[in-house]
């Protein structure tokens, strides 16, 4: 049994070699981490997808601090940190919600969820019933001398809500995203493509933030910039299901 164990390892360190020699792009150093990775793979600690945060911890918890950030590279959990083009793709997708329910959720302070909110004004035409997308919908940000007089008189039809979305704290799935935003009531849901999901509710437009801004997903983030500007708002003339 012990021969049998020992050749199962002395194969899967010829393996793990040739996956150091073949992929230098990855930046594993091999010196370093070949022993403690092939363990930990051997013990099934660290098959891991990014969006798996379970998996992914125990995988830190086998590889240890001090080896996680050198040799995470070797078992594909690096995050990597110049890629942002995911934290700006994204699918929407809107649902019939309970706006009851996921206000209720959204405001008890007392409830420990794994999501933090976020909540911004945004301005109804109150002629239009149910504004969804950018072209129900009109922005009266600037003018001058020409239009001053008509969007003032449209301004009048203006009512100004807060919109409440709620950022899950870990990666998900596009699927469990979905799942757990329309548990929560969410009228409609944004999944970006680096793992994070946002929830969205009933008074918003253009589908809450266009910007990935979950806590610990891809990586964390202890200083989140609470301030709004209008590319962030997803202002703009178009919208469809992938947002770019």
């Amino acid at each position: 049994m012990e021969i049998l164990r020992n050749l199962a390892l002395t194969v899967f360190l010829l393996l793990l070699g040739f996956m150091f020699l073949f992929n230098p792009a990855e930046c594993c150093n091999e010196a370093v981490c070949a022993s403690i990775v092939s363990k930990c793979m051997l013990m099934q600690s660290c098959k891991c997808e990014l969006t798996n945060s379970t998996c992914c911890n125990e995988c830190l918890i086998c590889l240890g601090k001090e080896y996680y950030e050198e040799c995470c590279s070797c078992v594909e959990l690096c995050v990597k940190a110049n890629d942002t083009r995911n934290s700006l793709l994204s699918h929407v997708e809107e649902f019939n919600g309970i706006p009851d329910l996921f206000n209720v959720l959204a405001f008890s302070d007392g409830i420990n969820y794994n999501w933090h909110r976020l909540t911004f004004p945004v301005d109804f035409d109150t002629i239009l019933s149910v504004p969804k997308l950018d072209k129900d919908v009109k922005y009266y940000l600037k003018t001058n001398g020409g239009n001053r007089d008509e969007a003032i008189k449209e301004r009048d039809n203006v009512l100004t809500v807060n919109c409440t979305v709620l950022f899950l704290d870990q990666c998900t799935s596009w699927n469990k995203c979905r799942q757990i935003c329309q548990s929560t009531g969410a009228s409609s849901y944004r999944w970006f493509h680096d793992g994070c999901c946002e929830c969205i509710g009933s008074t918003c437009i253009n589908y809450g933030l266009n910007e990935s801004r979950c806590r610990q997903c891809p990586e964390s983030r202890d200083d989140i910039d609470e301030t709004f500007d209008d590319d962030m708002l997803d202002y703009g003339d178009e919208i469809g299901p992938f947002d770019v």
